[in-house]
C-alpha cells in the first residue's frame, strides 16, 4: 500500500527583476518559516554549498541558534565541508566545526538508516544541484526522502536556483536496467528543474521505494526566473563540488560529463575540467578542425595541451596523470544557443572517427550516464550524430508533460 502525505510548497511574495538578490529556502527558513522547526531536533542533508546570504553555513547557523537542536548531519558525495575529491568514499564521524555526528551517506550507505535518524524530528535538505541527472547530490535527495517517508520523519527542501536555467532538458531518459547512483529515476541528462521541483516529481510521481510518499515541504525561493543563469541571481558562487569550479563548466558538463565513459581524459587534474578533452593519442588540431566544420550553435572547439596531475582535495589519480595531452578546449560563445548533450554526442562521435584504434569505451560507465546503451552502439555502429540526437526527441517530449505538473516557478 502505497503511503500518503502531502506535499506542502510554501510560496513567497515573488519579487525582483533579472540580476537582482534572489532569496534562497535556507534564508527564507529563517526569515519566514522557522516555525516549521522551532522546538525540534534537527536532522540536515547538506554540505559546503549549504551557504545563507550572510555567507554563514546552515549547519552552523542551526548549531548555534538555541531555538533547535541540530542533531546529525548528513553528507552527501565530497563530504559536509566539500574536501573529499571525486569517487572517493567517506565515513562516519563528526563535524570537526561544530562536534554534530556526521553520517556519510557515499560509500557504504547511501540511505540513512533507522538507527541513524533515531531522534530526529525532522529532515532538511539544503545542497547545490547543477541541474543533471548524473551529479549524485539529486540521488542523495531521493534516498534521504525515502529514508523520513519510511520513518514517518517531515522533510523539508531548501530551494536553490537551477545554475544552467530552468529551462533546458535534453539527453536520452534513463531506461530501468540501468538504474544506478547516477541515475536513479527516469530523467533527462539535463532536466530543467530545482531541487525542489526534483522533489516533489520523485515524491507524486510514486519513484521512492515501494510507492512510499514523504510529508514534504518545499520552500521555494523568491525572485528567481527559470531564464536566469546562476550569475544572474545575485547569489554567491560556490562550487558545487571539486571539479565544478565555475558557472562556465557546470554549462559544458551535461555533454562533456560522456567522455568519462571512455579512455579519454574529461580535464580532471587540470584547471578546466570538463572544458579540456583529450589523451596522449590525441591530435588536438585534428579533433578540433574537424569538430568545427561541424557548424555547431554556441561553440568554438580549440587545440590544447595539458598534462593532469593529482590536485590534493580535488582529484585523485585522474586519467593520464603526468603524461602530456593533446585535445580540445570546449568554448561556449553563446551559452543561450549552446546545446551541451548535443555537442557532447558530436565530440564522442568524431572522436571515434579519428581516433578509433585507441579509443575505448569504459562500457558499464558510458551506459550508467547516457542512461542506455543506444548512444554506445550508435556510435559504433556509425550511426550519425544528427540522427543519434534525434533518438531522445519522443522520450523528451513525454517527460516535458510529466515535468509540467511540478514545475513551482
Amino acid at each position: 500500500m502505497k503511503q500518503k502525505a502531502a506535499t506542502i510548497v510554501l510560496l513567497p511574495l515573488i519579487c525582483g527583476a533579472l540580476n537582482a538578490q534572489v532569496k534562497t529556502g535556507a534564508d527564507l527558513l529563517f526569515e519566514k518559516y522557522f516555525h516549521l522547526i522551532e522546538g525540534k531536533s534537527v536532522g540536515l542533508v547538506t554540505n559546503h554549498s549549504g551557504l545563507l546570504s550572510n555567507g554563514k553555513h546552515l549547519a552552523d547557523a542551526l548549531f548555534e541558534d538555541k531555538r533547535v537542536k541540530l542533531g546529525a548531519l548528513f553528507g552527501p558525495e565530497h563530504g559536509i565541508r566539500g574536501d573529499a575529491p571525486d569517487g572517493r568514499s567517506i565515513t562516519h564521524g563528526a563535524d570537526a566545526k561544530t562536534g554534530v555526528t556526521v553520517y556519510s551517506l557515499y560509500g557504504s550507505v547511501n540511505k540513512p538508516t533507522e538507527e541513524m535518524l533515531t531522534g530526529i524530528d525532522v529532515l532538511i535538505y539544503d545542497i547545490q544541484d547543477v541541474g543533471v541527472r548524473f551529479y549524485t547530490y539529486t540521488s542523495t535527495l531521493s534516498y534521504t526522502m525515502e529514508a523520513a517517508a519510511e520513518g514517518k520523519i517531515p522533510y523539508i527542501v531548501l530551494d536553490r536556483p537551477n545554475p544552467i536555467r530552468g529551462l533546458w532538458v535534453e539527453g536520452f531518459v534513463r531506461e530501468d536496467s540501468l538504474r544506478s547512483f547516477v541515475g536513479l529515476h527516469p530523467v533527462p541528462i539535463a532536466y530543467g528543474m530545482t531541487v525542489g521541483e526534483l522533489a516533489t516529481m520523485f515524491n507524486d510521481e510514486g519513484w521512492l521505494k515501494d510507492g512510499v510518499r514523504a510529508s514534504l515541504t518545499v520552500i521555494e525561493m523568491d525572485g528567481w526566473r527559470r531564464t536566469m543563469w546562476y550569475d544572474q541571481t545575485g547569489v554567491r558562487w560556490v562550487k558545487p563540488s571539486p571539479n565544478m569550479p565555475t558557472l562556465k563548466t557546470a554549462v559544458v558538463y551535461p555533454g562533456t560529463c560522456l567522455i568519462e565513459g571512455t579512455n579519454l581524459s574529461e580535464g580532471r587534474g587540470t584547471d578546466r575540467p570538463f572544458e579540456y578533452l583529450g589523451a596522449p593519442f590525441v591530435d588536438g588540431k585534428k579533433w578540433a578542425d574537424a569538430l568545427n566544420a561541424q557548424g555547431l550553435s554556441g561553440v568554438r572547439f580549440e587545440p590544447v595541451e595539458f598534462t593532469p596531475q593529482s590536485i590534493p582535495n580535488v582529484t585523485s589519480r585522474p586519467k593520464h596523470e603526468g603524461k602530456p595531452c593533446g585535445g580540445i578546449f570546449v568554448r561556449v560563445t553563446d551559452r543561450d544557443t549552446y546545446e551541451p548533450v548535443k555537442v557532447g554526442v558530436y565530440i564522442l562521435t568524431t572522436a571515434k572517427k579519428l581516433f578509433a584504434d585507441s579509443l575505448r569505451w569504459r562500457e558499464r560507465s558510458i551506459d550508467r550516464l547516457s542512461g542506455t546503451p543506444t548512444l554506445r552502439m550508435s556510435i559504433d555502429a556509425g550511426v550519425t550524430p544528427e540522427r543519434i540526437v534525434s533518438m531522445w526527441e519522443g522520450e523528451v517530449g513525454r517527460f516535458k508533460k510529466i515535468r509540467q505538473k511540478y514545475l513551482l516557478y
